[in-house]
């Protein structure tokens, strides 16, 4: 062994991901540590109000069981609940999603199961009106990749995480509401 080889530390195997929770605002507080789904948070924390992801990609959930209202988070500092566009500071549940870097494709349908007007995308859209000509979404099939579904254009309200499936109902990704205003692929550094 050279004298260089012993003195360049061998490479760190690449990161899991990691979500800490707070109890206070600007990371203050208790806080619980994470590295893995966890479906039912209130064991370890009251309430949420702010989030530090150092590692991997998350929806976290407003209730157990991966229930309720979905807020995507990236690697990144959350202050506050306003910085994930929560409603509110309860967290209830959470899952890390894998790192996904092949083909996006998903069919978006304006009547339940897989019925009605039709379109495909490989891309992102802010607005699905002006390119859909429906405001309303009541079923998908999702072939390839990771999708995020927002209330409004835009990238803006409520948020609902789609993995690969089918969809046949908006009930099926946690919704109430067939409106989607816009969505967008989830990739690794968004």
């Amino acid at each position: 062994m050279t004298l260089l080889e012993a003195t360049v530390p061998p490479s760190s195997p690449p990161t899991m991901g990691k979500i800490i929770f707070y109890e206070g605002h600007n990371f203050q507080g208790r806080h619980y540590e994470c590295n893995s789904d966890c479906a039912d948070t209130f064991r370890h924390f009251n309430s949420c109000n702010s989030i530090r992801v150092t590692g991997g990609h998350w929806v976290a959930y407003e209730k157990s069981n991966f229930n309720g209202y979905q807020y995507i988070l990236n690697q990144g500092e959350y202050p506050d609940y306003h910085h994930w566009m929560g409603f509110n500071n309860c967290i209830r549940s959470c899952q890390m999603f894998p790192p996904y870097r092949g083909a996006y494709r998903m069919r978006i349908y304006n009547r339940p199961e897989m019925s009605g007007h039709m379109m495909e995308f490989m891309d992102d859209c802010p607005n699905v009106y002006e390119r859909f000509r429906h405001r309303d979404i009541f079923s998908s099939n999702v072939m390839e990749g990771y999708w995020v579904f927002y209330e409004h254009p835009n990238y803006r309200g409520r948020q609902y995480f789609l993995r690969p499936g089918e969809y046949r109902a908006c009930s099926d990704w946690g919704c109430h509401n067939p409106m989607v205003g816009s969505f967008r692929r989830m990739r690794s550094g968004l």
